[in-house]
């Protein structure tokens, strides 16, 4: 059987989206990927591990099989009684799908909420009061002689980030590694720190601190401790000379700045430096997103709805109070009745009580995959993968907008997110006119 080789294949893991991957098919199997990294590799070689073939619906015996429409029509039917239903995931999945999901959420006036809210929820919420400095990665490619990672490990969360991206790619106006500098700021020595120029140890949940002393010694002003969170001042402001001396820099955060304490004020604090720097020289910003396309979800529910995620559709109109309307605090306070998983498992992931909650309530999943929240649904529908077997919009951690081929066919009869969330959305619109 004849091989064929994909060129400049979309990657759907990180938020890196690397677009350079050579994938080679024999027949309906993927059988190499080269360009790739470990996890890329991985889920494309593995893509058809614990899949699920067919739609399942929960009876006196578990999880037995029955035909999509059964499934569409038992979800619309959960969907629709419902009073206060939370559709959640987002970020494995395209936009398309996503903009079906914004729709059917106002639908069944429920919550839509995505990954961001246990991710970089706080990052877009410093955003919202400061405005950031950000620009392409390409930009930072070919321009950037500073790079900086604060509460980020890119060799195991993002392979090929400081190759591809930052540090050892060859840009057009820094062609070497020798005309780059990084600095890794962590609370310990990760595998990133251990390839820096320049590593500081921040003490645990300090980040704040530091980060304000830092500005405060880029504005010139003296700092008159011996040393914040752990961190000689004199290495404070060495570390804000180089920042100064700069041509190009960049500062990519991670979890490690939004989840620890200060949360969204980290952000606050690394955007506030950020606009120091421009005074003196080109300084910009960017989180290192995680999923594939949370900056899609993000994207798609801003147009439709105003708002990036935790958005409530509960008063006929949107909502957004994250911490109040985001997934894991609905579901601590036992606030929803039913929910729709989308590209998710919020089951493995979830604080336990908020967990507890979601298995006790109607669920559905839309997966391609057997995961701890599908064995807990009520009703499973199977999807093609995003970019593997299906293609779709996302949008890269820079905002740059790509646009991924199906490399195989999906299983027979096995439909994709799309497909299947407006058939839901055309049964639900059904049974709401017939009981109006």
């Amino acid at each position: 059987m004849n091989k064929k080789v994909i060129e400049n294949a979309v990657c759907t893991v990180c938020g890196c989206c690397c677009d350079h991957l050579e994938v080679v098919v024999q027949g309906s199997r993927i059988v190499n990927v080269r360009n790739a990294c470990a996890m890329s590799s991985s889920k494309l070689l593995g893509y058809m591990n614990e899949r699920i073939m067919q739609p399942m619906m929960r009876g006196k015996r578990g999880l037995s099989g029955c035909t999509y429409e059964r499934a569409v029509n038992a979800t619309a039917k959960i969907l629709t009684k419902s009073k206060s239903p939370l559709l959640y995931g987002w970020s494995l999945t395209s936009c398309e799908a996503v903009e079906v999901g914004v729709e059917l959420a106002e639908e069944v006036g429920g919550f839509i909420d995505n990954t961001t809210s246990t991710c970089h929820g706080p990052t877009i919420l410093g955003v919202h009061e400061i405005g950031e400095s950000s620009c392409t990665l390409g930009e930072v490619r070919h321009r950037a002689d500073l790079v900086v990672y604060w509460g980020s490990n890119p060799v195991h969360a993002h392979p090929l980030h400081i190759s591809r991206y930052a540090v050892t790619c060859k840009g057009r106006f820094r062609p070497s590694r020798a005309e780059r500098k990084l600095v890794v700021l962590d609370v310990r020595r990760t595998d990133t720190a251990k390839m820096a120029d320049v590593f500081i140890q921040v003490r645990p949940n300090e980040d704040y601190e530091l980060m304000c002393a830092l500005t405060a010694a880029v504005r010139g002003d003296e700092i008159e401790v011996e040393e914040v969170a752990g961190v000689p001042t004199e290495r404070i402001e060495e570390l804000a000379e180089l920042m100064i001396n700069c041509e190009f820099g960049v500062l990519f955060f991670g979890l490690g700045l939004t989840m620890s304490s200060g949360k969204n004020r980290n952000i606050e604090a690394a955007l506030l430096l950020v606009r120091e720097l421009n005074s003196k020289t080109k300084f910009v910003i960017m989180p290192m997103r995680g999923h594939f396309n949370v900056n899609g979800a993000n994207n798609v529910m801003t147009w439709l709805t105003g708002y990036p995620y935790a958005v409530d559709f509960t008063q006929g109109y949107p909502r957004y109070n994250p911490g109040e309307t985001s997934a894991v605090d609905l579901l601590a306070r036992n606030e929803c009745d039913s929910a729709l998983i989308v590209a998710s498992d919020p089951v493995s992931n979830f604080p336990r009580q908020a967990a507890a909650n979601l298995a006790s309530i109607p669920l559905v999943t839309i997966d391609p995959h057997i995961t701890p929240t599908t064995l807990c649904s009520d009703v499973v529908l199977p999807s093609a993968h995003v970019g593997v077997e299906v293609g779709g919009t996302v949008y890269r951690m820079d905002g740059v907008v790509l646009e991924t081929r199906p490399l195989v066919k999906p299983p027979r009869g096995i439909k994709s997110d799309v497909e299947i969330l407006r058939s839901i959305l055309r049964r639900v619109k059904s049974l709401r006119r017939a009981g109006s």
